[in-house]
């Protein structure tokens, strides 16, 4: 395998110009689309390739209950430099696994905590909280999506920015944001250099929402007046996990936007554009970190079965 199989731990830097770039001049569906199935497969195939070098790392230590051809010097030439590679690869792939635990049952616990708070009011589709602290999120899951909004915050905002509000909640719960925010969550804790990604899809999903619910509103000045409000009153919300139209992000950026004219839907960027050549790097970095990991697994099997006797 040799530095093949430390390729995936680093091309995720081959994703950085994209994450910036792709916010800026892609669609927000787009955008949030492509970065996060980067940084989905980016990650996986990171981790797979921690645990292969882990593999070797830990066939060396005393005591452990894998078989004792593993540690051979042809296994352990699989991996460069084995004794340090190895052995650091044990607690970097246990971190990985504590954190992406400690995440998903973060993220579960809240949502059920969400949802029991909320089972003593009428199952509608917005539930309207009597509370003077204004947040809003979209609350997924459960037996139905629900609106969740505190009536601190319906009541500084005007019956049309209202419309703009509960719009962008639904196209939330509609597009499933709460999955896309999930895996570039999950994908940076696998992988750190995967962070950009994250920020980017963080911000890529609000504006798909803002312009989803321009759309459903017909009046974009108002959608872009009723996310100013509500970022300027609104505490956060209690559940900070899920996606709403006050979330903490560059909301200037998403106002500014929502002031200028639509974006334009494209599939794919054109290469002679520099978000074209971005996306093509990123989708390059991709193909490269998935064929690497592939051939390490491959040639790790074979090496293990050629040295585990029969």
């Amino acid at each position: 395998m040799g530095f093949f199989v430390l390729l995936p731990l680093v091309l995720p830097l081959t994703a950085w110009p994209v994450a910036r770039l792709a916010e800026q001049h892609l669609h927000p569906r787009t955008a949030t689309r492509l970065l996060s199935a980067v940084a989905a497969v980016m990650a996986l195939c990171s981790t797979v390739c921690l645990a292969l070098v882990m593999v070797v790392g830990t066939a060396q230590l005393p005591g452990n209950p894998l078989p004792d051809a593993w540690s051979d010097p042809e296994v352990r030439a699989a991996v460069p430099h084995d004794e340090i590679i190895g052995r650091a690869a044990i607690p970097a792939l246990c971190a990985v696994v504590a954190a992406s635990a400690r995440a998903l049952w973060r993220h579960g616990r809240v949502r059920r905590r969400a949802h029991r708070a909320l089972a003593g009011l009428p199952g509608r589709e917005v539930a309207v909280l009597p509370d003077a602290t204004p947040y809003a999120y979209a609350l997924p899951g459960g037996e139905r999506d629900r609106v969740v909004v505190s009536t601190g915050l319906l009541g500084l905002l005007r019956p049309g920015e209202r419309r703009a509000l509960f719009a962008h909640e639904r196209a939330h719960l509609a597009a499933r944001h709460h999955r896309f925010l999930l895996t570039v969550r999950l994908a940076a804790l696998a992988n750190p250099f995967l962070r950009p990604l994250r920020t980017a899809v963080a911000y890529t999903a609000e504006r798909w929402a803002d312009e989803e619910a321009a759309r459903t509103v017909g009046d974009r000045r108002v959608v872009a007046v009723a996310i100013g409000r509500a970022a300027l009153v609104s505490r956060g919300a209690p559940h900070t996990v899920f996606a709403g139209l006050a979330a903490p992000g560059p909301v200037p950026r998403r106002v500014a936007a929502l002031l200028g004219p639509a974006p334009a839907v494209r599939s794919w960027p054109s290469v002679f554009t520099s978000v074209g050549l971005a996306a093509w790097a990123a989708a390059a970095g991709t193909a490269v970190s998935a064929m690497s990991s592939a051939n390490s697994a491959v040639t790790m099997f074979l090496i293990l079965r050629a040295a585990t006797p029969l």
